[in-house]
């Protein structure tokens, strides 16, 4: 689809259900983050763009999971808040897996799929989520989203936490990509761009180990943060640099069947 010549990626929630689980775009925020010291994880660039790039399936209410260690469908007991969510999360595959019902069917243009996870990052103790690539540009039926637990005990989703995260990616292109190994030495000029900013690493490090003023003052070097590289005389931010991600909050745009069919 284009929009005043650009190229818009639709991605289609219908719901299922009259009252689905939330979806929101990505929240940078995690609590381990906030307990930091300094609060030092949200330096790291890498971290807040993955906790962003892409939208987060919210639990509906509190749930309660409890499992025995047995493999048994019966012997993992879950208890949510209201007898209207008792489907949301069930014990369907058995040894321990937890089995979410995100309440849509997605749906993506050509070649295009949905990469379902937990969210980046967000670290849960007993309980580990599980990945799928799911090609959403074609399935007439909808996917789950499903958790494995990690030893026996219990295990609490809150109201309003993520039970599930959805990116989009062109999964095709993928068999085309051809990883090759090579010597840094086969790039000169990547390789003097590496040991420029290896040494000025060094030496910032340095700094902070003996306490200089304005190193500790500065706390951490921003290059990365801030698009630059070392050996740049006027710190121009590289082209195409993002320190932010700004992801749509889904909407409420009702299709006509026509309209359905212009779109996939």
């Amino acid at each position: 689809m284009q929009h005043q010549g650009i190229v818009i990626v639709k991605l289609e929630c219908f719901s299922l259900t009259e009252n689905p689980p939330p979806i929101i775009a990505g929240r940078s925020e995690r609590d381990w983050m906030d307990d930091f010291h300094s609060r030092f994880p949200y330096r790291c660039l890498p971290l807040t763009m993955a906790n962003t790039t892409g939208w987060e399936i919210l639990c509906p209410t509190d749930i309660c999971i409890h499992w025995n260690g047995g493999k048994d469908k019966t012997d993992l007991v879950i208890s949510s808040g209201t007898p209207e969510t008792e489907h949301f999360a069930v014990s369907h595959f058995s040894h321990g897996v937890v089995t979410f019902h995100t309440g849509y069917l997605f749906r993506t243009p050509p070649q295009w799929a949905v990469w379902a996870s937990g969210a980046p990052n967000h670290v849960k103790d007993g309980i580990q989520p599980l990945t799928g690539l799911v090609e959403t540009d074609w399935l007439p039926f909808p996917f789950t989203m499903n958790w494995i637990m990690t030893r026996p005990g219990t295990v609490h989703f809150k109201k309003g936490e993520p039970f599930c995260f959805i990116q989009l990616t062109e999964h095709h292109k993928m068999d085309d990509v051809r990883p090759v190994i090579l010597k840094i030495e086969d790039a000169p000029l990547l390789q003097q761009e590496y040991e420029t900013w290896s040494k000025s690493r060094q030496e910032f490090n340095q700094s902070l180990e003996n306490g200089d003023a304005l190193t500790v003052k500065q706390a951490w070097q921003k290059f990365y943060f801030k698009g630059q590289k070392p050996d740049s005389r006027d710190r121009a931010q590289v082209k195409g640099h993002l320190n932010k991600r700004r992801l749509h909050m889904p909407e409420l745009t009702p299709l006509m069947p026509a309209d359905q069919e212009k779109e996939v």
